[in-house]
């Protein structure tokens, strides 16, 4: 099953959750622009959730995101939510390469082999 994009949405934000995640640099980012990134984020999980439930993939990680990109205006409790975003993000966004990488190449037939 082909996945609309959804590996490199998953890179994508968890990318950016990783950024946020990074003390003092995040939110010094997140602050630096009004706030602006947290709604960007918000909009990049949206999407991603959406991928990932029309590919009957995990949706976890950024349904996690969304809750995250609404209440990291909290200093520490934000710190934690994108870190914790990151991890989870970054699992899928392995799992969906992996399968997505192994998905596009037809099975090894011996069969079919040429001298």
């Amino acid at each position: 099953m082909y996945n609309n994009g959804l590996p490199v949405m998953k890179w994508i934000t968890f990318a950016l959750e990783a950024l946020m995640a990074i003390p003092l640099i995040g939110g010094t980012f997140v602050i630096s622009y009004g706030y602006g990134p947290l709604f960007v984020a918000f909009i990049l999980h949206l999407i991603t959730l959406v991928l990932a439930i029309r590919a009957r993939r995990s949706p976890f990680g950024n349904a996690i995101g969304i809750v995250t990109s609404a209440i990291a205006w909290i200093p520490i409790v934000g710190w934690i939510m994108h870190t914790i975003t990151a991890i989870v993000l970054l699992i899928e966004a392995l799992a969906v390469s992996m399968r997505s990488s192994s998905v596009h190449q037809p099975p090894y037939d011996s069969s079919n082999r040429r001298y």
